[in-house]
C-alpha cells in the first residue's frame, strides 16, 4: 500500500516578492508554484496540502490545489487559520477569494478564536508538524517564511524553496 504525503506552503506576502503585483513576474511565479504542486502529486505521492491562507503565496497555492483536484480527486486541501478574522483588513476581492477557497476546502482548521501576537507562528508550527514536505517561496530574508523554513529544518522536514523571482 502506497503511503501518501502531506505538503504545507509558506511564502512572502505580495508586497515582499519584489515585483509588480498582477504582472508577468507574478504569473511566472504562480506557474512555478503550480508546476511544483503538480510534480509533488505525480512524482512524490503528495495527496494532502495545507495552506495558512495568508495573502499571496498561501492563497495562490491553495487555489492551485483546488484546480488540480479536478484532475486528481483524491487530493485534499486543508486551510489552517491562525485566528478568526484573518482577512478582515484585506481588500474586497482578496476577501472574496479567501471565502471561495475556504468554502471549497476539504478541511478548515481554526487554531485560535482571536488574534494574539504569536498566532501566526502557532499556525506555521502546526502546518510544519503536520507536513512531510514544506514548499517555500522564499528570498532568504528574515520574517514569517524564514521562521517556518527554520522550524521545518529543526524538525527534519523536506524543504523545497522556490525563489520569488526567476533567475535571469
Amino acid at each position: 500500500m502506497e503511503r501518501y504525503l502531506t505538503c504545507c506552503f509558506t511564502g512572502h506576502r505580495p508586497q515582499h516578492l519584489g515585483f509588480v503585483p498582477g504582472g508577468e513576474a507574478e504569473t511566472a511565479l504562480k506557474n512555478r508554484i503550480s508546476g511544483e504542486v503538480l510534480r509533488l502529486i505525480t512524482e512524490q505521492s503528495v495527496r494532502h496540502f495545507i495552506s495558512g491562507m495568508a495573502l499571496g503565496v498561501d492563497t495562490w497555492a491553495a487555489a492551485t490545489v483546488l484546480k488540480l483536484k479536478e484532475l486528481f480527486p483524491d487530493v485534499t486541501l486543508e486551510c489552517a487559520l491562525p485566528c478568526k478574522g484573518q482577512d478582515r483588513r484585506w481588500k474586497k476581492a482578496d476577501r472574496e477569494e479567501y471565502a471561495r477557497i475556504l468554502a471549497a476546502a476539504d478541511k478548515v482548521t481554526l487554531l485560535q478564536e482571536s488574534y494574539t501576537p504569536f498566532c501566526m507562528q502557532l499556525r506555521d508550527a502546526y502546518m510544519v508538524d503536520a507536513a512531510d514536505i514544506v514548499l517555500a517561496v522564499w528570498n532568504g530574508s528574515k520574517g514569517g517564511t524564514a521562521y517556518t523554513v527554520n522550524c521545518a529544518r529543526k524538525r527534519g522536514k523536506t524543504i523545497i524553496v522556490i525563489p520569488p523571482a526567476a533567475k535571469e
